[in-house]
């Protein structure tokens, strides 16, 4: 029997086990109601309304306080011998790998061939309201981190849900806790196999395999799967031996470099079709408030869009928190500022700017799909680019490929410290973990495992429904965290003498 008989019959057998229950669970997770003529996921209300929520309950921070997020990614407020291990940018960049993928390119152009141009303009309303989200997890996330006696770090909700609440709410917000720590650490595992993992190295598999001779080239075979998967799983395995500081070393290198060449392509379509930027807003904004798009008007562009953003950020799902627990830092609420950026680039600017080249661009396979035709989101914004970069399908492999890279590396780092969490964080336990990630990244080559696939993604944002329940119960932590970073700037500067705008405004208070 063929390797490739072998992987269709895992994958047939997969399916036929794992669909209904990945269709049952998908159906509850994101269970939707009619509102006109078209449906919201409540998952999607659940992580729109907590962005709201947190924006009115911290004065609009995300607008108030960017510029000194922008201080502290740069090193201004930065302190040598405080504890963690990477520093602020390079904790920006690891969370950000996580989230900027094949979602920003194909996700995208998917939500403006359904919601029509309209959608973007709510995706960049729910990425801004996010960054209040990813402020307040991530804030949470360093306050209750566990700094270990080697130095190296442990965060996420895994350990702000059950010391948070045991701090506020005594012996029963520790139980609670301690379930809710199991349930989110098991989440955060499966999805990063799946969905970090195996998803990753299937789409950057396809994608190369696609332009790398098409069905009838030797990367289509199964010996270029198996080649493409030992290859990219010696990669990860090497940078995950290093730990945090490894990956945040890559990435900090990685990631401005893949959104530098990503947004400089897409500025390159923009100006050579600038005659057609005035229509193109007009277009947005239209598309936003009047009736466009092949679902649902109005309605269906904002739930299009706001779909599309809660996606691709991952503003309250959990998962930023574990990359920017390891910071070097003695104030939370510092790299809480530093994380609301995440959004505004995964969303603001990188989705953004997909949506702008293909509405500007108007290739046919858009047309095409906004008259209810079946086109790949890949394709779309392909036909956007080549438009003007005959070359771009290349480029985009390139892009693909970095973007499932670092995700992979991010998620590995978020699943060894949900498996330690589980299992112990013991050598042979963390090596244990190390062996079956690479193992998924040469499976991810080989199988699709769609229901499994499926599953992680409802498993994910399941968890959200949790950690926004702990942010709500911990938001008035946030705040006294916030107003002490704020006095220590205050402070820092009185004894310099310096002048400046980051620490005079109040902070909101908390209802």
């Amino acid at each position: 029997m063929s390797l490739d008989s072998i992987t269709q019959n895992i994958d047939d057998a997969v399916s036929d086990f794992f669909d209904p229950v990945a269709t049952t669970v998908g159906d509850i997770v994101f269970y939707a109601v009619s509102v006109g003529d078209a449906e919201l996921p409540l998952i999607v209300a659940w992580l729109v309304i907590a962005g709201l929520v947190f924006t009115g309950w911290f004065g609009l921070v995300q607008a108030r306080k960017i510029k000194l997020a922008f201080n502290v990614v740069r090193g201004k407020y930065d302190e040598p011998d405080a504890p963690g291990e990477v520093t602020h940018f390079q904790a920006l960049t690891a969370a950000v790998s996580g989230t900027v993928g094949l979602g920003n390119i194909a996700g995208v152009a998917v939500a403006v061939s359904i919601g029509g141009p309209g959608a973007t303009f709510w995706m960049i309303l729910c990425g801004l309201l996010g960054m209040a989200t990813k402020f307040v997890e991530v804030t949470l996330g360093v306050k209750y981190r566990e700094v270990h006696p080697d130095g190296t770090v442990s965060g996420g909700p895994m350990h702000y849900l059950p010391k948070g609440l045991a701090e506020r709410f005594g012996r029963g917000g520790a139980q609670l806790g301690k379930v809710l720590a199991v349930m989110a650490s098991i989440m955060v595992l499966f999805f990063g196999l799946f969905g970090g993992n195996l998803l990753q190295a299937n789409q950057s598999y396809a994608q190369i395999a696609s332009t790398a001779g098409g069905e009838d080239g030797f990367m289509a075979s199964s010996a270029g799967a198996v080649l493409f998967g030992l290859v990219v799983s010696a990669l990860v395995g090497l940078v995950l031996l290093g730990g945090i500081r490894s990956i945040a070393s890559v990435t900090s290198r990685l990631v401005p470099a893949m959104a530098l060449m990503y947004v400089t392509a897409c500025l390159i379509v923009i100006l050579f079709n600038v005659t057609a930027v005035p229509d193109a807003i007009g277009d947005i904004l239209q598309g936003a408030f009047q009736a466009d798009g092949v679902v649902g008007g109005v309605i269906g562009a904002l739930i299009v869009g706001f779909q599309r953003a809660a996606f691709s950020n991952e503003a309250g799902l959990g998962s930023a928190p574990i990359a920017h627990s390891a910071v070097k830092t003695k104030h939370p609420a510092s790299e809480g500022l530093v994380a609301l950026l995440e959004p505004f680039i995964d969303t603001v600017i990188v989705c953004t700017m997909t949506a702008l080249t293909i509405v500007i661009a108007a290739p046919d396979s858009w047309t095409e799909a906004r008259e209810g035709e079946s086109i790949g989101g890949v394709t779309i914004t392909s036909d956007a680019f080549e438009t003007v970069l005959p070359w771009f399908p290349h480029l985009l492999t390139v892009a693909v490929l970095l973007f499932a890279f670092s995700t992979i590396l991010t998620w590995g780092y978020y699943g060894l410290k949900a498996w330690a969490f589980l299992f112990g964080r013991s050598k042979t336990s963390e090596m244990t973990f190390k062996a079956i990630w690479s193992v998924f990244v040469i499976a991810g080559s080989l199988l699709s495992l769609d229901s499994l696939i499926s599953l992680a993604d409802s498993a994910l944002f399941l968890l959200s429904v949790f950690n926004i329940i702990g942010l709500y119960l911990l938001a008035p932590v946030v705040k006294r965290e916030l107003s002490s970073f704020l006095e220590h700037i205050r402070t820092r500067r009185a004894g310099t003498g310096a002048e400046g705008e980051d620490a005079k405004a109040p902070v909101a208070e908390a209802p």
